[in-house]
């Protein structure tokens, strides 16, 4: 009779934290020089540089709600320091906030996408293992 006895400690050849930077900035999680996006949120096949297969990802709404997460809080804060502060017009309110709003979320979609895209290669999830 023989044991095997197989290890249970987690590989960690992708590190959490360089992956989500490289994500952050649309950057192939692996090499970190291959651009992620072939467009404002479509993320390439594969990566140019390295060829590390991309296809796996399942961002879906993700990017979305963090995105709608953080402006909201943040426009909502900065709204209410603004009106107590300076006491502006309605209309001059709205387009402050607005206009922040809608920057803020164009800036932080397509990097929040990076990211969690990063997060699921990094994390071996939905075919980023190598097994399909």
């Amino acid at each position: 009779m023989t044991l095997t006895v197989t290890s249970t400690e987690p590989v960690d050849d992708r590190p959490l934290g360089p992956a989500l930077r490289r994500g952050w900035a649309r950057r192939c999680p692996n090499c970190g020089t291959g651009r992620m996006m072939t467009g404002y949120l479509k993320v390439a096949d594969a990566c140019p540089d390295c060829g590390e297969d991309l296809h796996h990802h399942r961002a879906d709404d993700g990017p979305a709600y963090l995105t709608i997460l953080v402006v909201g809080k943040s426009i909502m804060a900065l709204y209410l320091a603004v009106f107590l502060a300076f006491r502006p017009e309605p209309w001059v309110m709205i387009t402050l906030c607005w206009t922040l709003a809608l920057v803020m979320a164009l800036w932080l979609l397509p990097r929040f996408k990076g990211a969690l895209v990063a997060l699921q290669w990094s994390r071996r999830m939905h075919g980023f293992g190598g097994e399909d």
